[in-house]
């Protein structure tokens, strides 16, 4: 099964709270988030925001150029369907993230969870690179810590210390600021995330 496949099948067989990485509310992303002032017509990305209701706080909040983008067209469609009319303000993307594209500059590029599946060098390397280009503000990162799991949804990830992160990123970011957090999955159990945040050097 490739990636695209596991995805769909996952989206399509569980419910949100079938699934270790949902939030009620992504507080510490919007946390994070809040500390840039960013303006409201900023340019958003949400690296594998799937169904996450992070969209819809930003909205919310009054942010106008949102970009969801994930591997999983399902798990867009979950997340256009609960926004309803609102879905209609958000540009959606289906693509894995190892074959994005971008044709525009982000102001903030957001991604919990996402970053970690790359295990390949040349995975990770390239996707460094993809945010070099398409990054001229802040880049928020969340995975595994080191204290987290190793799998997720069966699948092997790559766990970061603050160190192991900020090397990965140094050469056109600043790092400023991380946090290791606690998720509570749906079904009770803890998984240490890493958090961290960069601006675009100058």
């Amino acid at each position: 099964m490739d990636r695209k496949e596991h995805w769909e099948t996952v989206y399509n067989t569980k419910n949100p709270d079938e699934v270790s990485w949902t939030q009620e509310k992504p507080q510490t992303s919007l946390d994070f988030i809040h500390s840039f002032n960013l303006e409201k017509r900023a340019n958003i990305i949400d690296i594998g925001g799937g169904d996450s209701t992070l969209v819809d706080f930003l909205l919310e909040e009054g942010f106008e150029n949102i970009t969801v983008l994930d591997i999983s067209a399902k798990a867009l469609e979950r997340a256009q369907s609960r926004l309803g009319e609102k879905a209609k303000k958000v540009n959606w993307v289906v693509s894995d993230i190892t074959q994005f594209e971008p044709t525009e500059q982000y102001e903030l590029w957001h991604d919990r969870a996402a970053f970690h599946f790359l295990t390949e060098p040349e995975q990770i390397s390239n996707y460094v690179k993809l945010t070099e280009k398409a990054v001229k503000g802040f880049l928020v990162l969340g995975t595994f810590s080191e204290q987290g799991p190793k799998k997720c949804s069966g699948l092997d990830i790559t766990r970061y210390s603050e160190e192991k992160m900020g090397t990965n990123f140094q050469k056109t970011f600043q790092k400023l600021e991380c946090k290791t957090v606690d998720h509570t999955t749906p079904f009770g159990t803890t998984q240490n995330f890493i958090f961290c945040s960069f601006r675009k050097k100058d």
